[in-house]
């Protein structure tokens, strides 16, 4: 069985705190100054998203069917003019501050740029801002970031030490409503130009929209949950996990979560997921 031990800074106070959020049993071990993580549920193999080949449609009968005409392809979103955002943390913050390249710049009360080390080897991502984030110009701040908090606490993670924690879009939609085709292709410049700065060892993505926007696919959650993924020019590693405001929603997901969480753990700690 393979296990990692967590020393007393990694106790058992963080990991049962983390599972009682989650409403998941929990127990004690014997040995209460080292608390250990069952490694040994199956490692989901690395893929590339790749769009799977349809079945080929038998050609129809001329005097039964119509003629088969293929449906127009949609153009890729275009942003107004090609854009390349600066490549340090100080210009970036501050292109990101002043920002009028998508209309979410007419409604919003603050820019949400991101937090964190500027070199952790985690970097998490939501979908957008929501109203409190909007309103203090922080990710993740509401119940939905206390969550956030505690699971990454159970694994050793903080914000403050050695995560990052950024948006899709940095500007809080409208109504909280999921980011637009358009504002997420406004935005990657900038989600770009913190992962290249950052170079995180794993993005970890929260939400079916986060995923759907980073991997560029229409694919539901539930598929897109459990392979590491590849994010750009890079092929930084790209895990899948719930949304916290999903799960206060929605507790009966709570312990995929902790399953997901604890994969990313071994991803940090071993590079295999």
């Amino acid at each position: 069985m393979s296990l990692i031990g967590y020393s007393t800074s990694m106790d058992s106070t963080r990991r049962i705190r983390l599972l009682q959020a989650l409403e998941i049993d929990v127990f004690r071990p014997r040995h209460a100054e080292t608390v250990r993580v069952d490694l040994d549920e199956p490692a989901p193999a690395r893929i590339e998203m790749t769009a799977r080949r349809p079945d080929p449609v038998p050609a129809p009968t001329p005097a039964a069917q119509p003629e088969f005409r293929p449906a127009p392809v949609a153009a890729p979103v275009a942003v107004a003019e090609a854009y390349v955002a600066p490549n340090d943390w100080s210009g970036l913050a501050a292109a990101v501050a002043g920002c009028e390249r998508c209309k979410l710049c007419k409604t919003r009360t603050k820019t949400v740029f991101g937090v964190g080390p500027q070199s952790a080897p985690l970097l998490v991502v939501g979908e957008g801002p929501g109203a409190d984030e909007d309103a203090q110009g922080e990710p993740f701040v509401g119940r939905a970031g206390k969550l956030l908090d505690e699971m990454l606490r159970s694994i050793g993670r903080s914000r403050a030490d050695n995560t990052y924690i950024a948006n899709v879009v940095k500007c809080r939609p409208p109504g909280n409503r999921d980011p637009e085709a358009d504002e997420v292709a406004a935005c990657r410049p900038y989600l770009d130009r913190q992962i290249e700065l950052i170079r995180p060892k794993l993005i970890v993505a929260l939400g079916r929209i986060a995923a759907q926007r980073l991997l560029s696919t229409d694919a539901p959650l539930s598929k897109l949950r459990g392979p590491v993924h590849e994010y750009g020019l890079t092929r930084t590693p790209v895990m899948i996990t719930y949304h916290p405001a999903y799960l206060l929603r929605s507790p009966g997901e709570k312990a995929k979560s902790w399953a997901d969480l604890k994969r990313v753990h071994r991803f940090l700690a071993t590079g295999e997921a």
